[in-house]
């Protein structure tokens, strides 16, 4: 049985809007299954497996799709989608413009545990009680979609924020903290989070982020490491190693290109750090993925 690789990207052309929703069995009829390399997008992407399966690689973890299961990927992630023949299910594809222009807020989706920029990113199971209003959200959605009032794209928007938050109400990563002392933790490994992604090609040490955020180094790497099991270098660490992934594969550019613009001074630290963490240099990293 021969596995299937989907463009998303398709499924946005020749379409005007920053909000696309779409059975699984359209982008078949539509596409057959074109060969696609990894890739990312500059939208948010909801997949969700009614029967399908097959695989889903995402920043190089690779993943099965499993039925009744839903994929949250970030714009930015790279990912590549090989499904078997004949999946069903639901494609929802929306921009940051689209949330913008529709009254969501930032920081909704940074709120919700559903998109990583760079962590892990598991499918979540649809249990049986979500299934209905998930599907009913849905139906909404594609309807509205597919429709022609004027305030479609309002009526869209609140769907998806229901559609959203459902399943943000049954994702376990992290687990919600109760105390004040665990929101305290949440919030401050939220913005640690956030500065890392602004800042990671300048700042690699702990002690920056803490003095931006107003702690001490230790205490923000006690926080970060009791709540998310990493320790803060690590993080950063593993955010650098996986930007340098990224441009290697994306990018035309050298080693020493890539160490520069991820705030290397000396390319020879840049090599060393690249290959004591990963266990291969950068040349044999593009090596083993010729995408």
């Amino acid at each position: 049985m021969q596995q299937k690789i989907y463009n998303l990207d398709l499924i946005f052309e020749g379409t005007p809007t920053s909000f696309v929703i779409k059975a699984m069995e359209e982008m078949v009829d539509e596409q057959g299954g074109i060969v696609e390399e990894p890739h990312r997008h500059n939208y948010y992407s909801v997949i969700w497996s009614f029967t399908a399966t097959g695989s889903h690689i995402i920043d190089f973890k690779e993943y099965p799709i499993l039925p009744q299961h839903v994929f949250f990927v970030s714009p930015s992630q790279v990912h590549q989608l090989l499904a078997d023949p004949d999946p069903t299910g639901i494609i929802i594809l929306f921009t940051p413009e689209f949330l913008r222009k529709n009254s969501i807020r930032e920081d909704f989706i940074s709120n919700l545990k559903l998109f990583r920029d760079s962590d892990e990113t598991p499918p979540l199971p649809v249990s049986e009680a979500m299934d209905g209003r998930l599907r009913e959200y849905a139906g909404n959605m594609k309807a509205a979609f597919e429709g022609d009032d004027e305030m479609k794209f309002e009526t869209i928007g609140a769907w998806l924020k229901l559609f959203l938050i459902e399943c943000n109400g049954s994702c376990t990563l992290p687990p919600p903290g109760i105390s004040q002392e665990a929101e305290v933790g949440r919030t401050l490994v939220q913005r640690f989070k956030q500065s890392v992604e602004s800042h990671f090609h300048e700042w690699h040490q702990v002690k920056n982020y803490a003095m931006a955020l107003n702690v001490s180094p230790n205490y923000l790497n006690e926080v970060i490491k009791s709540t998310i099991n990493t320790p803060a270098k690590d993080y950063i660490q593993h955010r650098l190693i996986l930007e340098a992934k990224r441009m290697s594969l994306f990018t035309v550019k050298s080693g020493k290109e890539i160490g520069f613009d991820l705030g290397f001074d000396d390319p020879s630290h840049f090599s060393k750090f690249f290959k004591s963490t990963t266990g291969q240099s950068l040349v044999q990293f593009r090596e083993t993925h010729p995408f």
